[in-house]
């Protein structure tokens, strides 16, 4: 089977407002119609068969003309792995993705796209930190310069996929002191 976007799937990816967490959005992206559910998984992890079922059954992805053909493809390429197991080790695989590396870079990103010179300074403090403490001191200091620069819903969506790339520890102390 090769899933492939609908129509609210581009309008979700291009609007940026649909309930999707980053995995979804990425798995989203990947589905082009080309790539197999065994493509996805190698590319994205154990958990992409199951986001692909989600995601046909929430209207993001179609399964190609025949709908009803296909359906049980993945579920039957889902039920052939036990789902105890494959839930256990799903876990620890996002776990592995929350890095302060990656929070970092997707800020510096994000103040690199600012054409303001407040952004500018901070992108370079924060490229120059390198002890733990400092970086977390230029995120949040990035956090709470951004909302001069851009609307709250922009804000609050970057402020939600950094929490989303940060550590269980890092997160919970930035979010009590944002």
């Amino acid at each position: 089977m090769q899933p492939r976007k609908t129509d609210l799937a581009r309008t979700a990816l291009q609007a940026h407002r649909a309930p999707l967490d980053m995995r979804q959005r990425r798995l989203l992206i990947l589905c082009d119609g080309q790539r197999t559910v065994a493509d996805l998984t190698g590319l994205l992890g154990q958990e992409a068969p199951a986001m692909v079922i989600q995601l046909v059954q929430a209207g993001y992805l179609s399964t190609g003309t025949g709908a009803t053909a296909p359906a049980p493809s993945p579920a039957a390429a889902v039920a052939s792995v036990p789902t105890a197991p494959a839930a256990a080790p799903a876990a620890p695989a996002i776990e592995r993705r929350r890095s302060l590396v990656a929070a970092r870079i997707y800020v510096l990103g994000i103040l690199e796209m600012q054409r303001h010179p407040k952004a500018a300074a901070l992108f370079r403090d924060l490229q120059q930190a390198r002890a733990e403490e400092e970086v977390l001191q230029r995120l949040q200091s990035a956090m709470q310069m951004l909302p001069a620069l851009t609307s709250d819903g922009y804000c609050q969506r970057v402020r939600q996929r950094l929490l989303e790339a940060l550590p269980l520890a890092h997160c919970d102390a930035f979010a009590a002191t944002a």
